[in-house]
């Protein structure tokens, strides 16, 4: 798994998508992050927006979003730019 620095050390890189089982894009989302995921080598954390009510009331319109931390990267529609940008930092 990459690595990314966070108070001097070295930390598992780790994002996180909010998802939907039968949402569309949210699955297209997954599926074009397997090739990032191949050359960053990052985790990916998926969370179904309807397990948690706290999560659906944050997320409800705006899934699929992923995010680093707490950060968000994109929604709707993977920004592959501004993900190098996160990956790279």
């Amino acid at each position: 798994m990459g690595l990314w620095k966070q108070n001097g050390k070295e930390v598992p890189m780790k994002l996180t998508l909010m998802f939907r089982e039968y949402c569309s894009l949210c699955h297209k989302m997954r599926d074009e992050l397997k090739p990032f995921q191949d050359e960053y080598g990052f985790g990916l954390d998926v969370f179904d927006v309807d397990d948690d009510p706290a999560l659906e009331e944050k997320y409800n319109e705006l899934v699929p979003v992923l995010l680093a931390g707490d950060k968000e990267i994109c929604h709707w529609y993977l920004d592959e730019e501004k993900l190098r940008q996160v990956l790279e930092s």
